[in-house]
């Protein structure tokens, strides 16, 4: 990455107040690597909080896993409970990703896999069709203890915004700088910790918009008020000269 020494010390810096920004990471493991990937393709597209009950009310409702594998999106979307664009994703997503699993290893189990080592198995994952970039690597970070940062679209765009990283650089650069940058045993904390401050945090310059909006209404209000209230003393100016112009020339033909 270009000036990768300035975006590096910007990145340590960006992990320190996150730190003491937010409450102390608990590192979730799963014992289980397909829940494990299933967790990441719904935590992909909702909050931490929302991606565990969405978790529960699927084990609850489904036999196992590959009875929701064979699943309609629109009864997964059903269990979920909200119908809205996330939603619906989450149940497209899931039957499609399993599918591919199953298809890849002749059954929906990865175990065998993980067997063949840290990289290889992270290679494998990354091969899989309908799994996105951050589902593969959540799943290689929570299942398999793996070294690497799974990054949403959102916590990108993050980056980039705030220049953390270099604004021209592509997902593939920031994935392998940030890795660079963090530590195996702080990998997983410094995703948590940048997800929850991409859920928490308002878009850049959007309250300062919101705010320069406010003003100007109020400003143009004011001046609305100002031009009134002078037009209407300036009125009643004229009226008052007109009606005493009226009384002089009365007062003038009387006498």
């Amino acid at each position: 990455m270009k000036n990768s020494k300035e975006y590096a010390k910007k990145v340590a810096k960006l992990h320190c107040l996150l730190k003491q920004k937010h409450s102390k990471v608990k590192k979730r493991t799963f014992a289980d690597p397909i829940e494990s990937l299933v967790y990441g393709i719904i935590s992909e597209h909702v909050k931490a909080s929302l991606a565990r009950r969405i978790l529960g009310k699927i084990k609850d409702h489904f036999v196992n896993f590959n009875d929701l594998r064979v699943s309609r999106a629109e009864e997964i979307a059903e269990v979920i409970g909200a119908s809205n664009e996330k939603t619906r994703a989450i149940a497209s997503d899931l039957p499609m990703a399993l599918n591919s699993v199953f298809n890849k290893f002749d059954m929906l189990d990865m175990g065998d896999a993980a067997q063949q080592g840290k990289r290889q198995w992270h290679k494998l994952l990354g091969e899989l069709e309908h799994v996105s970039r951050f589902a593969a690597n959540y799943c290689f970070v929570t299942a398999m203890d793996g070294h690497t940062i799974p990054l949403t679209q959102k916590m990108l765009d993050y980056l980039r915004e705030n220049e953390y990283v270099n604004p021209k650089a592509d997902d593939d650069e920031i994935a392998g700088f940030l890795e660079r940058q963090i530590a195996a045993t702080s990998g997983y904390e410094f995703y948590a910790l940048l997800k929850r401050e991409c859920e928490t945090t308002r878009k850049k310059g959007g309250t300062k918009t919101k705010a320069k909006t406010k003003t100007k209404a109020k400003a143009g209000t004011e001046a609305k008020t100002s031009t009134g209230a002078k037009t209407k003393t300036k009125t009643k100016a004229k009226t008052k000269a007109k009606t005493k112009a009226k009384t002089k020339t009365k007062a003038k033909q009387g006498h």
